[in-house]
């Protein structure tokens, strides 16, 4: 395989690990305001995300993969309602450890990323073109 086949794997790689970034954001942010149903029922706990680095064998290529996605143990936020399904004993509902102006600020470099990968992808694909176009 040759550099520019290498790098259109090296981007694309990065493009997967960006959208799977993205859909956990979208997840965080669709959820933002899921309480519990119950009184003291936990409500919805922010999503994580982690990549790795990873070696293609038959390249030698340094790929871009989500390692794991896991949750935020952050403290949940307690707002006083005494009259809400989910009130604990005290008349307190737990709301969700998601920050929209995070997440916003997350899916906003996570598009960047992907950007990114895109235009390296197609710039490489573009090479590969001419180059074929020159053997011709």
């Amino acid at each position: 395989m040759d550099d520019l086949q290498v790098s259109t794997r090296i981007a694309t790689s990065g493009m997967k690990a960006q959208a799977t970034r993205l859909r956990v954001v979208s997840e965080n942010i669709a959820n933002a305001d899921s309480v519990g149903t119950k009184p003291g029922e936990a409500p919805y706990r922010r999503k994580t995300l982690s990549f790795k680095e990873q070696v293609d064998k038959a390249t030698g290529a340094e790929l871009v993969k989500v390692k794991k996605i896991g949750v935020d143990r952050s403290d949940f936020e307690m707002r006083y309602d005494p009259n809400h399904p989910a009130a604990d004993a005290n008349g307190y509902v737990k709301l969700p450890n998601v920050n929209p102006l995070i997440e916003m600020m997350d899916m906003k470099e996570a598009q960047r990323g992907y950007e990114a990968n895109l235009n390296a992808m197609q710039i490489s694909r573009q090479m590969i073109s001419k180059t074929v176009d020159m053997l011709k």
